[in-house]
Parts: structure tokens; sequence; C-alpha cells
């Protein structure tokens, strides 16, 4: 059985990826979502994070690619939203970056500056 060569992501999908993991908040989710698959509500109690405040990490982690999240019906009839890690790896070297910022479409530093103000912000509610 060969595995199929793992493809280099673009610009955009490094710095997403980065991001998203460049808070421990996100890395603690990532880490318990690794041991197995959960519930939002669970997952809060199990972390021990509000679920407003969980909701926007997994939103940017699903945004990256990073996490899935499927709404599935429990048996008594309520919604919901199972999250789970998705299948990823990055071997980070000074040459991927190197080639990734060719296919960076916005190269302007402000973007990451700003999206890493608003989420202090949003943590800090």
């Amino acid at each position: 059985m060969t595995e199929e060569p793992v493809a280099e992501p673009t610009g955009d999908e490094l710095l997403k990826a980065l991001t998203a993991l460049g808070n421990p908040h996100r890395l603690r989710i990532v880490a318990a979502l690794t041991e197995r698959r959960n519930y939002v509500s669970a997952l809060a109690r199990e972390i021990g994070m509000g679920r407003p405040l969980l909701h926007m990490h997994l939103k940017l982690l699903e945004g990256a690619g990073l996490v899935i999240g499927s709404l599935e019906v429990s048996e008594d009839g309520k919604n919901m939203k199972y999250f789970e890690v998705a299948p990823f790896f990055y071997e980070l070297t000074p040459q991927l970056v190197h080639r990734a910022v060719r296919t960076l479409t916005d190269t302007r530093e402000k973007s990451v500056e700003s999206a890493t103000v608003e989420t202090a912000k949003e943590e800090a509610k």
C-alpha cells in the first residue's frame, strides 16, 4: 500500500494553519480532539472553556482545515455538533516558507495582525 504524497500548502493555507495553532486554547482543543471526537458542550466542560469562546476557536480551526464539524441528532432529538481532528501534516522548513510566500494572496502584514488582535479581544470577553 503506497501513501499518496502530501500536497504542499499554499501560503494562505499555511498562514491559516499557523495562525490557528498559534494560540494555547486552540492547541488544547486539537489535543483533546486527537483523543476522541466530541460534541461542543462536552468539549467545553472537558477543557474548562465557555461554549461561545469554544465556538469561536472551533470556527477558526475548522476554517484552517484542522478540525471537521458535523451536525448530528441525538436519541432525544437534539441537534449536537460534533468535532474531530482532520488529518493534517505540515513539515515546516525555511524552504517551505520560501515557496509558500510566493503564493500568498494577501501580503499585507496588517491582515495577520488584525486577526490576532480580534482573537485577543474575543478571548478577553
